[in-house]
């Protein structure tokens, strides 16, 4: 199996499969409910639609930048988690233009759609793309049922459950990798102190004085602005924790 944090590892996800069943269940929904007559520009179905595609888009990016960004990849998802919003405000609009609203949490068709559990994300060989299609298609076809119907205000209200269900994984999503990046710190912030490291180490085999306020070793700098612009000191390795100096 393809590991989670690999390239292709978002497949897996929850929440990148059940937002590629809202992107598909957008496009239905538009393909037969959003016509000429109701958006004759053709604006609303382009924005649906655009916004629907973000979802599973911006999951599979921020997913893919896992072990490079932190930074990126919670930035990425909460974009994904604003287009599911977005996307659930234009439903929640359908049903008041249509004079209606959306169901009570309580009602047992919006039971029935928040419990539908999907399969088990399949085992990806090499063959991932047909594989995970085939899955998505399939378990899209089993959706369906609860998703397309012929009025629109159920599919309307079935869909806000879903975006419900998606905004509800991608906070959670966020939150766990706020506390990875708590706990193991980011890529650059690991990279900064691999790089702080290397200096210590290199500056204590080479004789550098120690730092007259931390005791730790010194690195030979230069002085970037001012008067004495050019002219070299040394400073301390554990800067900016510590600004020791001295004049060499």
């Amino acid at each position: 199996m393809i590991n989670i944090h690999s390239v292709n590892g978002y497949m897996t996800l929850l929440s990148w499969r059940l937002g590629n069943i809202l992107q598909l269940a957008t496009q239905s929904f538009c393909k037969r409910f959003v016509d000429f007559k109701v958006d004759p520009c053709g604006r609303l179905r382009d924005q649906m639609e655009m916004a629907a595609r973000t979802v599973p888009a911006n999951i599979a990016e921020g997913s893919s930048r896992h072990q490079t960004s932190y930074e990126t990849e919670l930035r990425l998802l909460d974009v994904a988690r604003a287009s599911v919003s977005e996307l659930e405000g234009d439903y929640i609009n359908w049903l008041m233009r249509h004079g209606t609203t959306m169901w009570h949490t309580n009602d047992p068709r919006y039971v029935e759609v928040r419990n539908y559990q999907l399969q088990d994300a399949p085992m990806l060989t090499q063959d991932y793309l047909a594989e995970i299609s085939e899955y998505t298609i399939a378990e899209y076809a089993r959706f369906a049922t609860l998703l397309r119907t012929d009025d629109s205000i159920h599919s309307a209200c079935a869909i806000v459950v879903l975006c419900e269900r998606v905004k509800q994984l991608l906070t959670a999503q966020i939150n766990k990798r706020l506390t990875d990046f708590k706990e193991e710190g980011g890529f650059t912030e690991n990279m900064t102190q691999e790089r702080l490291a290397t200096l210590k180490d290199k500056a204590a085999t080479e004789g550098a004085p120690c730092c007259p306020k931390c005791g730790a070793p010194m690195q030979q700098r230069t002085i970037k602005k001012g008067t004495r612009q050019g002219e070299q000191f040394w400073g301390c390795t554990n800067y900016p924790k510590c600004d020791g100096t001295r004049r060499i």
